[in-house]
């Protein structure tokens, strides 16, 4: 067992490039750890991940503000406060914040991310509609 206080001591909040569109900060709240990397994720307004996936999975717990979660091929759904989302093995998606709104959500990866393309302006946009 190991326990982890608030976040992971030592360790900066990182502002994310090469993946993200948008300003984008994550800080770690635990080490790496058997395959599993917890990181607390604010997003400004219209910042987003690129499509990606999770070759475990990933949940996604909104702590503050408003944004988007879409699947490939699906609509985006709204994401508020208090909502939680399972991504499961594989799933081609992306997250991220409303264009007039930060969002922040711990995020819980298990096993490697494989990042893939940018999510374009009119897929984002479609998101809002």
């Amino acid at each position: 067992m190991k326990v982890f206080h608030g976040r992971q001591t030592g360790a900066p909040s990182e502002v994310k490039s090469d993946t993200f569109t948008g300003t984008v900060h994550a800080d770690p709240v635990m080490p790496p750890t058997d395959g599993v990397v917890i990181n607390n994720v604010f997003f400004s307004p219209g910042a987003r991940t690129y499509w990606h996936t999770h070759e475990t999975g990933q949940v996604l717990t909104v702590i503050a503000g408003k944004g988007w979660v879409c699947k490939e091929g699906e609509a985006a759904q709204e994401l508020k406060a208090g909502d939680t989302v399972w991504i499961a093995t594989g799933e081609k998606h992306w997250h991220g914040a409303a264009a007039d709104s930060y969002l922040l959500h711990t995020a819980i990866s298990i096993g490697r991310t494989d990042w893939l393309e940018e999510v374009g302006e009119t897929d984002y946009q479609a998101a809002g509609k």
